[in-house]
Protein backbone atom coordinates (compact mmCIF):
# COMPACT_ATOMS: atom_id res chain seq x y z
CA UNK A 1 0.00 0.00 0.00
CA UNK A 2 2.50 2.11 0.97
CA UNK A 3 4.18 1.72 -2.55
CA UNK A 4 1.36 2.66 -4.32
CA UNK A 5 0.97 5.94 -2.83
CA UNK A 6 4.94 6.88 -3.47
CA UNK A 7 4.30 5.93 -7.00
CA UNK A 8 1.57 8.12 -7.24
CA UNK A 9 3.46 10.82 -5.54
CA UNK A 10 6.00 10.31 -7.58
CA UNK A 11 3.57 10.63 -11.01
CA UNK A 12 2.52 13.72 -9.41
CA UNK A 13 5.52 15.74 -9.06
CA UNK A 14 6.36 14.71 -12.09
CA UNK A 15 3.49 16.14 -14.20
CA UNK A 16 4.20 19.68 -12.15
CA UNK A 17 7.48 19.59 -13.45
CA UNK A 18 6.43 18.84 -17.01
CA UNK A 19 3.54 21.56 -16.64
CA UNK A 20 6.51 24.33 -15.19
CA UNK A 21 8.24 23.50 -17.97
CA UNK A 22 6.33 23.92 -20.70
CA UNK A 23 4.73 27.25 -19.11
CA UNK A 24 8.20 28.50 -19.37
CA UNK A 25 8.70 27.36 -22.53
CA UNK A 26 5.50 28.92 -23.63
CA UNK A 27 6.30 32.32 -22.40
CA UNK A 28 9.87 32.51 -23.75
CA UNK A 29 8.29 31.52 -27.35
CA UNK A 30 6.11 34.40 -26.60
CA UNK A 31 8.94 36.92 -25.81
CA UNK A 32 11.20 35.94 -29.25
CA UNK A 33 7.97 36.58 -31.03
CA UNK A 34 7.11 39.75 -29.72
CA UNK A 35 9.18 41.70 -32.60
CA UNK A 36 6.97 39.19 -35.44
CA UNK A 37 3.75 40.88 -33.80
CA UNK A 38 5.13 44.23 -34.55
CA UNK A 39 6.29 43.83 -37.96
CA UNK A 40 2.81 41.93 -38.18
CA UNK A 41 1.08 45.13 -36.62
CA UNK A 42 3.00 47.60 -38.75
CA UNK A 43 2.26 45.64 -42.52
CA UNK A 44 -1.47 45.53 -40.79
CA UNK A 45 -1.51 49.74 -40.08
CA UNK A 46 0.00 50.06 -43.62
CA UNK A 47 -2.36 47.39 -45.24
CA UNK A 48 0.57 46.01 -46.89
CA UNK A 49 -1.16 42.59 -47.55
CA UNK A 50 -4.43 44.48 -49.17
CA UNK A 51 -3.05 46.12 -52.01
CA UNK A 52 -0.82 44.95 -55.52
CA UNK A 53 2.37 47.45 -55.21
CA UNK A 54 3.52 46.15 -58.59
CA UNK A 55 1.10 48.81 -59.63
CA UNK A 56 1.58 52.51 -59.73
CA UNK A 57 -0.62 54.81 -57.50
CA UNK A 58 -3.43 55.55 -59.46
CA UNK A 59 -3.05 53.17 -62.00
CA UNK A 60 -5.21 53.84 -65.34
CA UNK A 61 -5.64 57.15 -64.35
CA UNK A 62 -3.75 60.74 -64.38
CA UNK A 63 0.38 60.71 -64.06
CA UNK A 64 1.86 60.17 -60.53
CA UNK A 65 4.34 63.19 -59.77
CA UNK A 66 7.02 62.77 -58.17
CA UNK A 67 9.06 65.65 -56.57
CA UNK A 68 12.54 65.03 -56.36
CA UNK A 69 15.60 67.26 -54.69
CA UNK A 70 19.46 66.76 -54.23
CA UNK A 71 21.75 67.08 -51.79
CA UNK A 72 25.43 66.49 -53.24
CA UNK A 73 27.80 65.61 -50.68
CA UNK A 74 30.84 65.27 -53.00
CA UNK A 75 32.36 65.25 -56.37
CA UNK A 76 34.84 62.27 -56.09
CA UNK A 77 36.84 62.56 -58.62
CA UNK A 78 36.86 64.01 -62.22
CA UNK A 79 38.86 62.03 -64.89
CA UNK A 80 39.68 64.09 -68.40
CA UNK A 81 41.04 60.32 -70.02
CA UNK A 82 38.16 58.67 -68.88
CA UNK A 83 35.92 61.59 -69.61
CA UNK A 84 33.29 60.79 -66.63
CA UNK A 85 32.96 62.17 -62.71
CA UNK A 86 31.73 60.34 -59.73
CA UNK A 87 29.71 62.00 -57.21
CA UNK A 88 28.12 61.00 -53.83
CA UNK A 89 24.68 62.94 -53.28
CA UNK A 90 21.61 61.95 -51.27
CA UNK A 91 18.18 61.26 -53.91
CA UNK A 92 14.94 61.92 -51.68
CA UNK A 93 11.81 61.26 -53.80
CA UNK A 94 8.45 62.84 -52.50
CA UNK A 95 5.02 60.81 -53.49
CA UNK A 96 1.64 60.28 -52.07
CA UNK A 97 0.04 56.34 -51.83
CA UNK A 98 -2.88 56.77 -50.60
CA UNK A 99 -2.83 52.64 -50.20
CA UNK A 100 -0.84 53.59 -47.23
CA UNK A 101 -2.12 55.93 -45.04
CA UNK A 102 -3.04 54.99 -41.50
CA UNK A 103 -5.40 56.67 -38.87
CA UNK A 104 -2.96 58.33 -36.53
CA UNK A 105 -4.14 60.80 -33.33
CA UNK A 106 -1.14 62.68 -33.07
CA UNK A 107 -1.11 63.22 -36.74
CA UNK A 108 2.60 61.66 -36.65
CA UNK A 109 5.06 60.03 -39.45
CA UNK A 110 6.44 57.04 -39.30
CA UNK A 111 10.50 55.90 -40.64
CA UNK A 112 11.68 52.48 -41.64
CA UNK A 113 14.80 51.63 -42.94
CA UNK A 114 15.05 49.62 -46.52
CA UNK A 115 13.58 46.09 -45.12
CA UNK A 116 10.27 47.72 -45.94
CA UNK A 117 10.90 49.41 -48.76
CA UNK A 118 10.82 46.25 -50.77
CA UNK A 119 7.39 45.43 -50.18
CA UNK A 120 5.91 48.31 -51.25
CA UNK A 121 6.11 50.56 -54.81
CA UNK A 122 8.37 53.16 -55.45
CA UNK A 123 9.70 55.02 -58.44
CA UNK A 124 12.29 53.28 -60.96
CA UNK A 125 14.88 56.55 -61.12
CA UNK A 126 17.93 55.66 -63.04
CA UNK A 127 20.92 57.74 -63.88
CA UNK A 128 21.34 58.52 -67.74
CA UNK A 129 24.69 57.72 -69.05
CA UNK A 130 25.92 55.88 -65.47
CA UNK A 131 28.49 53.95 -65.83
CA UNK A 132 28.65 52.69 -61.94
CA UNK A 133 26.25 53.21 -58.94
CA UNK A 134 25.77 51.45 -55.78
CA UNK A 135 24.38 52.39 -52.92
CA UNK A 136 26.32 52.79 -49.67
CA UNK A 137 25.69 50.08 -47.51
CA UNK A 138 27.86 50.44 -44.21
CA UNK A 139 26.90 49.36 -41.39
CA UNK A 140 23.21 48.90 -43.29
CA UNK A 141 21.70 50.04 -46.43
CA UNK A 142 21.54 54.11 -46.45
CA UNK A 143 18.10 54.27 -47.11
CA UNK A 144 15.07 55.90 -45.25
CA UNK A 145 11.34 55.54 -45.60
CA UNK A 146 9.27 58.01 -43.98
CA UNK A 147 5.08 57.39 -44.15
CA UNK A 148 2.74 60.17 -43.08
CA UNK A 149 -0.91 59.36 -42.01
CA UNK A 150 -2.20 61.18 -45.27
CA UNK A 151 0.28 58.49 -47.69
CA UNK A 152 2.60 60.99 -48.36
CA UNK A 153 5.79 59.25 -48.36
CA UNK A 154 9.53 60.55 -48.37
CA UNK A 155 12.58 58.45 -49.95
CA UNK A 156 16.17 58.89 -49.11
CA UNK A 157 18.87 57.07 -50.28
CA UNK A 158 22.46 57.59 -50.65
CA UNK A 159 24.36 57.12 -53.57
CA UNK A 160 27.51 56.81 -55.47
CA UNK A 161 27.71 57.12 -59.27
CA UNK A 162 30.01 57.83 -61.84
CA UNK A 163 28.29 59.29 -64.99
CA UNK A 164 29.94 60.30 -68.64
CA UNK A 165 30.99 64.01 -69.34
CA UNK A 166 31.64 64.73 -72.68
CA UNK A 167 34.34 67.25 -72.34
CA UNK A 168 35.91 69.50 -74.64
CA UNK A 169 39.71 69.95 -74.94
CA UNK A 170 40.32 71.89 -77.40
CA UNK A 171 41.10 74.91 -74.76
CA UNK A 172 42.85 72.77 -72.12
CA UNK A 173 44.59 73.55 -69.95
CA UNK A 174 42.53 76.98 -69.84
CA UNK A 175 39.08 75.48 -70.18
CA UNK A 176 36.03 75.21 -68.56
CA UNK A 177 33.97 72.23 -68.51
CA UNK A 178 29.97 71.81 -68.49
CA UNK A 179 28.89 68.23 -67.05
CA UNK A 180 25.58 66.97 -66.04
CA UNK A 181 24.27 64.12 -64.15
CA UNK A 182 20.31 63.32 -65.88
CA UNK A 183 17.77 61.73 -63.73
CA UNK A 184 14.75 59.61 -65.39
CA UNK A 185 12.56 56.76 -64.86
CA UNK A 186 13.19 53.97 -66.73
CA UNK A 187 9.46 52.02 -67.13
CA UNK A 188 7.33 54.99 -66.56
CA UNK A 189 6.80 57.33 -69.66
CA UNK A 190 5.56 60.90 -68.80
CA UNK A 191 1.43 59.25 -68.88
CA UNK A 192 2.70 57.15 -65.71
CA UNK A 193 4.61 59.24 -63.75
CA UNK A 194 5.76 63.05 -63.58
CA UNK A 195 9.26 63.74 -62.19
CA UNK A 196 9.66 67.39 -61.50
CA UNK A 197 11.74 69.35 -59.10
CA UNK A 198 10.13 69.32 -55.83
CA UNK A 199 11.36 72.74 -54.68
CA UNK A 200 12.16 74.34 -58.16
CA UNK A 201 15.85 76.13 -58.11
CA UNK A 202 16.17 75.09 -54.42
CA UNK A 203 15.83 71.77 -54.93
CA UNK A 204 19.66 71.73 -55.63
CA UNK A 205 22.02 72.08 -52.55
CA UNK A 206 25.47 71.43 -52.20
CA UNK A 207 27.66 70.55 -48.79
CA UNK A 208 31.52 72.50 -49.17
CA UNK A 209 32.76 70.83 -52.11
CA UNK A 210 36.69 71.63 -52.94
CA UNK A 211 38.08 70.00 -55.67
CA UNK A 212 42.16 69.77 -56.82
CA UNK A 213 42.14 70.79 -59.99
CA UNK A 214 38.78 72.70 -60.81
CA UNK A 215 37.02 75.08 -59.70
CA UNK A 216 32.81 74.72 -59.15
CA UNK A 217 31.36 78.33 -61.06
CA UNK A 218 28.03 76.90 -60.70
CA UNK A 219 25.23 74.37 -59.73
CA UNK A 220 21.61 74.67 -61.19
CA UNK A 221 19.33 72.22 -61.98
CA UNK A 222 17.03 72.00 -64.54
CA UNK A 223 14.26 69.57 -66.71
CA UNK A 224 13.42 68.48 -70.13
CA UNK A 225 11.99 65.62 -72.05
CA UNK A 226 13.63 62.48 -73.64
CA UNK A 227 12.28 61.09 -76.75
CA UNK A 228 12.60 56.72 -77.03
CA UNK A 229 11.42 55.71 -80.71
CA UNK A 230 10.34 52.61 -79.40
CA UNK A 231 8.36 53.59 -75.44
CA UNK A 232 7.92 57.41 -76.02
CA UNK A 233 8.43 60.41 -74.16
CA UNK A 234 9.79 60.49 -70.57
CA UNK A 235 10.33 63.60 -67.79
CA UNK A 236 13.97 63.99 -67.38
CA UNK A 237 16.03 66.02 -64.36
CA UNK A 238 19.62 67.71 -64.60
CA UNK A 239 22.05 68.36 -62.32
CA UNK A 240 23.91 70.97 -64.33
CA UNK A 241 28.23 72.16 -62.67
CA UNK A 242 30.39 74.11 -64.66
CA UNK A 243 34.27 73.49 -63.71
CA UNK A 244 37.25 75.82 -64.44
CA UNK A 245 40.28 74.22 -64.17
CA UNK A 246 43.26 75.48 -62.42
CA UNK A 247 45.95 76.81 -64.04
CA UNK A 248 48.61 77.36 -61.51
CA UNK A 249 49.27 73.80 -61.14
CA UNK A 250 50.07 73.19 -65.44
CA UNK A 251 52.30 76.53 -64.79
CA UNK A 252 54.19 75.25 -62.41
CA UNK A 253 54.32 71.61 -64.51
CA UNK A 254 54.34 72.30 -67.69
CA UNK A 255 54.45 76.30 -69.07
CA UNK A 256 57.09 77.19 -67.05
CA UNK A 257 59.50 74.34 -67.57
CA UNK A 258 58.97 74.72 -71.22
CA UNK A 259 59.57 78.44 -71.21
CA UNK A 260 62.70 78.00 -69.40
CA UNK A 261 64.12 75.36 -72.23
CA UNK A 262 63.33 77.95 -74.47
CA UNK A 263 65.27 80.75 -73.04
CA UNK A 264 67.84 78.01 -72.46
CA UNK A 265 68.28 77.06 -76.28
CA UNK A 266 69.03 80.34 -76.28
CA UNK A 267 72.10 80.87 -74.40
CA UNK A 268 74.05 78.86 -77.60
CA UNK A 269 73.78 82.23 -79.30
CA UNK A 270 76.27 83.71 -76.66
CA UNK A 271 78.92 80.44 -77.00
CA UNK A 272 81.63 81.04 -79.25
CA UNK A 273 80.54 79.59 -83.15
CA UNK A 274 83.79 77.24 -82.87
CA UNK A 275 82.70 75.90 -79.54
CA UNK A 276 81.14 72.70 -81.36
CA UNK A 277 80.77 70.06 -78.62
CA UNK A 278 79.34 72.80 -76.01
CA UNK A 279 76.63 74.05 -78.70
CA UNK A 280 75.54 71.11 -80.13
CA UNK A 281 75.55 69.35 -76.54
CA UNK A 282 72.94 72.06 -75.12
CA UNK A 283 70.64 72.06 -78.21
CA UNK A 284 70.28 68.31 -78.17
CA UNK A 285 69.74 68.73 -74.00
CA UNK A 286 67.10 70.96 -74.63
CA UNK A 287 65.39 69.16 -77.93
CA UNK A 288 65.01 66.26 -75.67
CA UNK A 289 63.71 67.53 -72.53
CA UNK A 290 61.19 69.11 -74.97
CA UNK A 291 60.44 65.63 -76.14
CA UNK A 292 60.13 64.55 -72.07
CA UNK A 293 57.46 67.59 -71.39
CA UNK A 294 55.31 67.00 -74.51
CA UNK A 295 55.21 63.06 -73.72
CA UNK A 296 54.54 63.64 -70.40
CA UNK A 297 51.46 66.31 -71.15
CA UNK A 298 49.93 63.35 -73.74
CA UNK A 299 50.19 60.41 -71.50
CA UNK A 300 47.65 62.27 -69.05
CA UNK A 301 45.06 63.35 -71.73
CA UNK A 302 42.35 61.05 -73.69
CA UNK A 303 43.22 60.57 -77.35
CA UNK A 304 41.58 63.41 -78.93
CA UNK A 305 41.47 64.08 -82.85
CA UNK A 306 42.00 67.92 -82.50
CA UNK A 307 44.46 70.37 -81.33
CA UNK A 308 44.44 71.23 -77.81
CA UNK A 309 45.62 74.41 -76.79
CA UNK A 310 48.50 73.13 -74.19
CA UNK A 311 50.08 71.38 -77.77
CA UNK A 312 50.35 74.64 -79.53
CA UNK A 313 52.13 75.81 -76.56
CA UNK A 314 54.12 72.80 -76.28
CA UNK A 315 54.98 72.16 -79.81
CA UNK A 316 55.57 76.26 -80.93
CA UNK A 317 57.97 76.58 -77.94
CA UNK A 318 59.56 72.74 -79.48
CA UNK A 319 59.96 75.30 -82.64
CA UNK A 320 61.71 77.54 -81.35
CA UNK A 321 64.04 75.16 -79.65
CA UNK A 322 64.93 73.28 -83.31
CA UNK A 323 65.43 75.69 -84.46
CA UNK A 324 68.03 77.42 -82.16
CA UNK A 325 69.69 73.95 -83.53
CA UNK A 326 69.39 74.34 -86.83
CA UNK A 327 70.46 78.18 -86.44
CA UNK A 328 73.97 76.46 -85.22
CA UNK A 329 74.00 74.08 -88.09
CA UNK A 330 73.67 77.26 -90.57
CA UNK A 331 76.36 78.93 -88.60
CA UNK A 332 78.72 76.11 -88.26
CA UNK A 333 78.33 75.29 -92.32
CA UNK A 334 78.52 79.24 -93.26
CA UNK A 335 81.57 79.50 -91.17
CA UNK A 336 83.55 76.14 -92.38
CA UNK A 337 82.72 77.20 -96.27
CA UNK A 338 83.67 81.23 -95.17
CA UNK A 339 86.94 79.78 -94.07
CA UNK A 340 87.82 77.38 -96.60
CA UNK A 341 87.18 80.43 -99.13
CA UNK A 342 89.69 82.47 -97.33
CA UNK A 343 92.14 79.37 -97.01
CA UNK A 344 91.87 79.29 -101.09
CA UNK A 345 92.32 82.75 -101.46
CA UNK A 346 95.58 82.58 -99.05
CA UNK A 347 97.10 79.55 -100.65
CA UNK A 348 96.49 81.60 -104.03
CA UNK A 349 98.13 84.56 -102.87
CA UNK A 350 100.85 82.99 -101.49
CA UNK A 351 100.33 83.76 -97.68
CA UNK A 352 102.24 81.81 -95.03
CA UNK A 353 99.12 81.08 -92.90
CA UNK A 354 101.20 82.03 -88.96
CA UNK A 355 102.00 85.43 -90.84
CA UNK A 356 98.51 86.10 -92.31
CA UNK A 357 96.96 85.39 -88.86
CA UNK A 358 99.78 87.65 -87.37
CA UNK A 359 99.28 90.39 -89.59
CA UNK A 360 95.50 90.53 -88.91
CA UNK A 361 94.02 88.07 -87.16
CA UNK A 362 91.86 86.98 -90.05
CA UNK A 363 92.14 83.48 -90.28
CA UNK A 364 93.32 80.71 -87.48
CA UNK A 365 94.22 77.52 -88.58
CA UNK A 366 97.75 77.73 -88.00
CA UNK A 367 97.83 73.89 -88.98
CA UNK A 368 98.18 74.31 -92.76
CA UNK A 369 101.30 75.21 -94.37
CA UNK A 370 101.60 77.44 -96.90
CA UNK A 371 104.90 78.51 -99.11
CA UNK A 372 106.42 81.76 -98.01
CA UNK A 373 105.20 84.92 -99.95
CA UNK A 374 107.34 87.72 -101.15
CA UNK A 375 108.21 90.76 -99.53
CA UNK A 376 107.05 92.87 -102.65
CA UNK A 377 103.79 91.64 -102.37
CA UNK A 378 103.10 92.84 -98.59
CA UNK A 379 103.45 96.26 -100.08
CA UNK A 380 100.79 96.04 -102.49
CA UNK A 381 97.92 93.29 -101.28
CA UNK A 382 96.46 93.37 -98.15
CA UNK A 383 94.37 90.94 -95.88
CA UNK A 384 91.63 89.56 -97.09
CA UNK A 385 88.90 90.75 -94.28
CA UNK A 386 86.37 89.40 -92.75
CA UNK A 387 83.91 90.62 -95.35
CA UNK A 388 85.74 88.97 -98.26
CA UNK A 389 86.16 92.25 -100.05
CA UNK A 390 88.57 93.03 -103.09
CA UNK A 391 87.57 96.33 -104.10
CA UNK A 392 90.86 98.79 -103.20
CA UNK A 393 91.32 100.89 -100.07
CA UNK A 394 90.03 104.30 -100.88
CA UNK A 395 90.69 107.32 -98.13
CA UNK A 396 87.90 108.69 -96.36
CA UNK A 397 86.37 111.62 -98.56
CA UNK A 398 85.04 114.98 -96.73
CA UNK A 399 81.68 115.28 -97.49
CA UNK A 400 78.31 113.56 -98.32
CA UNK A 401 78.29 110.40 -100.56
CA UNK A 402 75.59 108.41 -101.85
CA UNK A 403 75.10 104.82 -101.35
CA UNK A 404 73.39 102.46 -103.10
CA UNK A 405 71.01 100.27 -100.56
CA UNK A 406 70.81 96.69 -100.58
CA UNK A 407 68.94 94.04 -101.99
CA UNK A 408 67.42 91.42 -100.13
CA UNK A 409 69.62 89.06 -101.80
CA UNK A 410 72.94 90.76 -101.42
CA UNK A 411 71.86 91.13 -97.67
CA UNK A 412 71.67 87.29 -97.25
CA UNK A 413 75.02 87.13 -99.26
CA UNK A 414 76.32 89.71 -96.87
CA UNK A 415 74.56 87.80 -93.86
CA UNK A 416 76.20 84.34 -95.27
CA UNK A 417 79.62 85.71 -96.01
CA UNK A 418 79.51 87.09 -92.34
CA UNK A 419 78.58 84.00 -90.25
CA UNK A 420 79.25 85.40 -86.86
CA UNK A 421 76.11 88.08 -87.84
CA UNK A 422 73.89 85.68 -87.45
CA UNK A 423 74.66 84.83 -83.80
CA UNK A 424 73.91 88.51 -83.21
CA UNK A 425 70.79 89.03 -85.56
CA UNK A 426 69.21 85.40 -83.35
CA UNK A 427 69.92 86.96 -80.26
CA UNK A 428 67.16 89.48 -80.87
CA UNK A 429 65.37 87.99 -82.84
CA UNK A 430 64.60 84.64 -81.24
CA UNK A 431 63.41 86.13 -77.95
CA UNK A 432 61.42 89.34 -79.55
CA UNK A 433 59.66 86.51 -81.96
CA UNK A 434 58.73 84.42 -78.42
CA UNK A 435 57.51 87.01 -76.49
CA UNK A 436 55.05 88.19 -79.36
CA UNK A 437 53.76 84.53 -79.66
CA UNK A 438 53.11 84.35 -75.81
CA UNK A 439 51.30 87.67 -75.93
CA UNK A 440 48.72 86.23 -79.05
CA UNK A 441 48.52 82.82 -77.06
CA UNK A 442 47.58 84.38 -73.66
CA UNK A 443 45.49 87.16 -75.07
CA UNK A 444 43.23 84.72 -76.93
CA UNK A 445 43.19 81.14 -74.79
CA UNK A 446 42.97 83.33 -71.14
Amino acid sequence: MHCVISLLLCFCLHDCVMTTVISSCVALYSRKDSTKSLLIKTEQLLRIEDHDFAMRPGFGGSAIPVGIDVQVESIDSISEVNMDFTMTLYLRHYWKDERLAFPSSNNLSRTFDGRLIKKIWKPDVFFVHSKRSFIHDTTMENIMLRVYPDGNILYSVRITVTSLCSMDFSRFPLDTQNCSLELESYAYAENDLMLYWKNGDDSLRTDEIALSQFFIEEFHPSHGLALYSSTGWYNRLYINFILRRHIFFFMLQTYFPTMLMVVLSWVSFWIDRRAVPARVSLGITTVLTMSTIITGVSASMPQVSYVKAVDIYLWTSFLFVFLSVIEYAAVNYFTTKEEMKKLKQLKLSGYDASQAMAFDGCFHDQDIELSAFPLSDLNTDTCISSQNSTTPYLPPVLGTRLRRRRSVRQSVNHIMSNSYKIDSYSRIFFPLAYFLFNIIYWSIYS
